[in-house]
């Protein structure tokens, strides 16, 4: 008879919970939060076992690389649908969410949820460090700027490579501030130059990807925005369908309809937070920056006359997302499309 095996994982120990097809619970009990350890509590059952089930989670992807190279047909569940089933329970422990998630797997009343390769997962490691020391960087500019301010020393329209220069001179007029702010700069200024470090190899990454560098044929997109697209869809053949890669990042409308109501809202921003900023970025980029013409550009240049620069960026990111996702597939290059005689886009 196959066996079903529920995980509900925690920081220092896994709860496991083996039931049968009939919904008999043929184990229960707990192993550490370690490859070695959850491998070794489930092995007796290998032969019988159908399939395993964990909720995502950070350690998630760690132990789903783990049970998938011993073998073992394994899933990582949605975290929101797994939540919603398991709040019908009257009582909440890590034993009775692990024996939860065995039932969900035994009556198939699951989602499942894609774990991304380990290239992509080092990828957007690194994605994720460039990303906190800019942030870092620029929170320590402005405690400086609010700093001097005090003092009516005012920095002003700067440019970051100007920074520390015009800090440094409006400090020569008050060297009693220089104990408090040149801690501040100096930190800054190392931030600022491993951050020019990690943007340089992340740059020459990009340029020996072949599908990042189909994705920078587009006006606006960089090293950063591609690698960043790369890693968070890893693998483009998981979407039937291109138009779902912009719901997929939260970049459509709410929609709430019920009875004679049905209103559509703000866009759901139910996927990933970093890719979705950076296509907005590349989308401002490739309207305001940009001067070279493209049919997506004209578009979202009239769209922009009428509901506003703002939404129009959206929009425009929203319609990136999905171009680039069939250039991926596709493997070809950006389309500039064509103007007609009036002006107007021809696709």
């Amino acid at each position: 008879m196959a066996l079903f095996v529920g995980l509900d994982v925690s920081l220092r120990t896994v709860s496991i919970c083996v039931v049968d097809e009939r919904g008999k619970v043929v184990r229960q009990g707990k192993a550490l939060s370690e490859p070695v350890a959850l491998v070794k509590a489930i092995t007796p059952y290998r032969k019988r076992i159908r399939l395993v089930g964990i909720e995502a989670c950070p350690l998630s992807e760690w132990l789903y690389g783990a049970l998938q190279e011993c073998g073992f047909n394994v899933v990582c569940m949605e975290t929101r649908h797994a939540q919603k089933f398991l709040s019908s329970r009257p009582n909440k422990t890590d034993k009775t969410d692990a024996h939860g998630l065995a039932e969900m797997l035994r009556l198939g009343h699951f989602r499942a949820v894609h774990v991304k390769s380990k290239q992509s997962q080092l990828l957007r490691t690194t994605l994720i460090a460039r990303r906190v020391f800019v942030e870092h960087m620029l929170a320590i500019e402005q405690t400086i700027r609010g700093l001097l301010k005090v003092y009516g020393l005012k920095l002003g329209a700067v440019y970051r490579c100007t920074f520390a220069a015009k800090v440094a001179a409006l400090l020569d007029d008050a060297p009693e501030l220089k104990a408090a702010i040149e801690p501040l700069l100096t930190a800054r200024n190392e931030m600022r130059r491993q951050a020019a470090l990690i943007d340089r190899r992340l740059s020459q990454m990009a340029r020996k990807d072949e599908v990042c560098k189909r994705l920078m044929t587009v006006p606006g997109v960089g090293p950063i925005v591609s690698l960043f697209y790369k890693a968070t869809i890893d693998d483009p053949a998981r979407f039937r369908n291109s138009k779902s890669v912009g719901a997929h990042l939260g970049l459509t409308s709410r929609i709430y309809q019920s009875g004679e109501m049905d209103r559509s809202g703000n866009i759901s921003k139910c996927g990933d937070k970093m890719l979705r900023h950076a296509l907005y970025e590349a989308a401002n980029s490739h309207l305001r920056i940009s001067r070279k013409w493209s049919s997506l550009r004209a578009w979202g240049v009239k769209l922009a006359q009428k509901v506003g620069m703002k939404k129009a960026c959206v929009a425009v990111a929203r319609k990136l997302a999905v171009i680039m996702h069939r250039m991926w597939v596709d493997g070809t290059d950006f389309e500039f499309g064509a103007a007609s005689a009036d002006g107007r886009s021809c696709v």
